[in-house]
């Protein structure tokens, strides 16, 4: 009788994406081991559940480096995808699951759990959803039983689809739409999707099968459009136009969104397919499940957002490993235009944190702290907090305290401390400080500014004081890290 050493043992390909990241921890609650699939495990860096998994090193378009990854695997989870890699990214996507496939048959893998694409495959799909569904085809050629879900829109604080939905409707009060606006399709929410995943492998009837799932709505692209803006009470009008082609479209997401050309393109012309539920095979299966309509799951997904709580990005994935440090990046993913600056300090991390820890109040901001007075004082003009509410303490910090126009809404002693902004803005900012111990003493010091735009204004605020910000926070760091080491010699 064949039996597996450890029947338990889950590997997850992409653990380095969306859904692959979302869904390790879920398999570790289930009480499942898990090792993670990646081509650079680093990248798997500062995930809270780093220490509880095994990591393997591989490609799937490198062969020869998977049978090490599979061996005593249970279940294999193929969660990878070539999309943004160029136009070839479907004869990469076969490669990689025809490596996947004869991997797992070689070493003995029970089941591949697959999430591909919705669409009626007798339909004229597009490249992009086409592809998925041929993925599906080629991971069955081994014999290794496959349990295919296919998903629509998946709905959650960083999914590709959703934020581009997001990005649009945020920043444009009136948008010039495509006529795929009015194409319906079947949106599901990312818990729902990690709820299916995971509960297959306690289904032994969904293997070999294709299994099409969706959320309890079916809506177009403009209902959900609409649908997002009156979660966030924005006032927004639709004008659908003929002519926009999914490479002008992909031109105008790329203007609009942080997502690139490269990537909208493919995915847009697949917005011309319906892609609604056909086949309830799945209801059936698992009517344990509670589906989630449209709205709960915007809901949820922009609570994650607005407690800082976004597990994974669909640029997680797409990011490019950094050798360097960089001293400052500023991007926008989730919502959220992040301005992130790092800086060495030859000091241990407790001199760090108590530094910045005592920011505000009598001690004030170390860098054009008069900037700081004239904000407070403009704010306090509109109606504002302004700057006199000062701190509790000149030493402690605790949740919930008032410091300056800031609140604290999160301390880690030692670690991390994050402020929420109660100024007005026309959106809502956050300013949190972390220390990481480095090398021979050294404490690496990350400063991050965090500014979710409501709608244009919000927009065009943030990008006008931009200059100004970006000298404040630069010196805001230095200072803090000067400070830090000539305070840390005098003791020493």
């Amino acid at each position: 009788m064949d039996t597996m050493p450890d029947p338990k043992l889950i590997l997850v390909t992409g653990a380095t994406g969306y859904v692959g990241g979302r869904l390790v921890p879920r398999l570790l609650a289930a009480g499942y081991r898990v090792r993670c699939l990646a081509r650079d495990p680093t990248r798997l860096q500062g995930r809270a559940w780093l220490n509880q998994v095994e990591l393997a090193q591989g490609d799937m378009l490198q062969p020869d480096s998977l049978a090490a990854a599979m061996r005593d695997v249970w279940v294999v989870y193929y969660l990878v995808h070539s999309l943004g890699s160029g136009n070839d990214f479907s004869e990469r996507d076969l490669a990689a699951a025809r490596n996947c496939a004869q991997a797992a048959r070689a070493t003995g893998v029970k089941r591949i759990i697959y999430l591909g694409g919705l669409g009626d495959p007798q339909a004229n799909l597009s490249p992009h959803l086409r592809s998925r569904q041929q993925t599906g085809e080629v991971l069955c050629e081994a014999g290794v039983p496959v349990t295919e879900f296919r998903a629509a829109v998946i709905v959650g604080s960083g999914s590709l689809s959703f934020e581009m939905i997001r990005y649009l409707t945020e920043r444009l009060p009136v948008m010039i739409c495509p006529k795929w606006v009015f194409t319906r399709t079947q949106p599901i929410a990312i818990r729902n999707v990690l709820d299916y995943l995971v509960a297959a492998l306690d289904c032994p009837e969904s293997a070999g099968r294709i299994l099409e799932i969706g959320g309890r709505d079916i809506l177009t692209y403009a209902g959900m459009m609409t649908g997002y803006a009156r979660a966030r009470e924005l006032t927004r009008r639709l004008l659908a136009v003929p002519v926009l082609t999914p490479r002008l479209s992909s031109y105008w997401v790329h203007l609009v969104t942080p997502i690139p050309a490269a990537i909208a393109q493919p995915l847009i012309k697949g917005l011309g397919n319906e892609v609604i539920v056909r086949d309830d095979t799945a209801l059936r299966l698992f009517p344990d499940i509670e589906l989630l309509d449209f709205e709960t799951s915007v809901r949820l997904a922009l609570a994650r957002v607005q407690t800082q709580g976004v597990e994974t990005a669909w640029s997680d994935a797409l990011t490019s490993s950094q050798g360097d440090r960089i001293p400052v990046t500023l991007i926008s993913r989730e919502g959220l235009i992040i301005e992130q600056r790092q800086r060495v300090v030859p000091a241990p991390v407790e001199a760090v944190y108590r530094s910045f820890a005592r920011l505000g109040g009598q001690r004030g901001w170390l860098y054009m702290d008069w900037a700081w007075q004239l904000r407070g004082m403009l704010d306090r003009l509109c109606g504002g907090v302004g700057m006199r509410r000062g701190r509790r303490d000149p030493e402690d910090l605790r949740v919930g305290d008032s410091l300056d126009f800031w609140r604290v809404e999160m301390v880690e002693p030692g670690r991390l401390v994050r402020l929420r902004a109660e100024m007005k803005v026309p959106g809502r900012a956050w300013l949190e400080f972390e220390v990481r111990p480095e090398n021979k003493g050294k404490t690496l010091l990350l400063q991050t500014a965090f500014f979710e735009p409501k709608g244009l204004l919000g927009l065009l605020y943030w990008y006008a004081l931009y200059p100004i910000h970006s000298l404040i926070f630069s010196g805001l760091i230095r200072r803090i890290a000067e400070q830090t080491t000539l305070e840390y010699l005098k003791v020493d």
